[in-house]
């Protein structure tokens, strides 16, 4: 548990007291999810450390006493980077961190070298799911009711990882997030999008990660956000579902790797140009 810019929040890291060639990277969860849900990636990805937090009434964070928007949680989460002595992330978000990665990275462009954005949109101006997997998105009892998720798993998350036999493993990583907590997270996002501004203040080289049966996030959002952003790759993870991330995670690794590296070798092929 940390003071953050007057909230408390628990705060996860990996690897930042070793020596590393990387930057660290900053991970923006999904709505509800706590540190445990994508632990897995962040104890994958040996060679870089890992910056992760609950959000307020999310897994062990306390209840948010007011409200809370893109812009305070991306300066809380710059204010973190502050505590931890760190200047320059690589960010990554995945579904409504997604969101809240775009925004953080056009407010702290400095702090911001690579994004990576996981099943995610441009917020408001975006291609709606399935009506189906959207109402059971939005009830809380798929965080409090683990039958409840279970049984509905597949329209929830696609077949991509609704017919492997992982899900009841995920369901064990998930707690409840408060009621406040779970009602804040929707309200952040309400009107937001980042679509307006992508194309002049998002510079930064991103990697967009979509899966084509994704019935939450469709893969039309990805190539929106591709057509948006000036810098940009997108990968479509074959028979994905929501939670690719997990249900496709060797080739989720690989391409996040291979992107992240691809990105280490220009900025020093950039940097011997400069010398020369």
């Amino acid at each position: 548990m940390e003071e953050i810019g007057g909230r408390t929040l628990r705060i996860a890291t990996w690897r930042l007291d070793e020596q590393s060639d990387h930057p660290p990277v900053l991970f923006f969860n999904g709505i509800g999810a706590n540190i445990e849900a994508v632990a897995p990636l962040a104890q994958t990805l040996t060679e870089r450390g890992f910056i992760m937090f609950d959000m307020p009434g999310v897994g062990e964070s306390p209840d948010p006493v007011v409200p809370y928007n893109p812009f305070t949680i991306s300066w809380t989460a710059s204010k973190l980077l502050d505590k931890l002595g760190i200047d320059q992330v690589d960010v990554m978000g995945i579904s409504w961190g997604g969101g809240i990665a775009q925004h953080f990275a056009m407010q702290h462009a400095n702090r911001t070298r690579r994004l990576v954005l996981i099943a995610t949109s441009a917020g408001m101006l975006m291609m709606p799911g399935s009506p189906k997997a959207l109402t059971k998105m939005a009830n809380p009892r798929r965080y409090v009711d683990a039958d409840y998720m279970i049984k509905n798993f597949e329209t929830l998350y696609g077949e991509g990882l609704g017919k492997t036999s992982g899900k009841k493993g995920h369901m064990s990583l998930l707690k409840p997030p408060s009621p406040r907590g779970y009602m804040y997270q929707l309200i952040c996002m309400l009107g937001w999008t980042s679509a307006p501004a992508l194309p002049f203040l998002l510079q930064k080289p991103t990697l967009i990660m979509m899966g084509d049966e994704d019935a939450i996030v469709p893969l039309a959002n990805g190539k929106f956000l591709s057509m948006l952003i000036p810098n940009n790759e997108l990968v479509v993870m074959k028979g994905g579902g929501h939670l690719f991330l997990l249900s496709h995670k060797e080739e989720c690794v690989k391409s996040i790797r291979g992107f992240l590296a691809t990105a280490e070798h220009d900025d020093e092929d950039e940097d011997t140009a400069e010398a020369a």
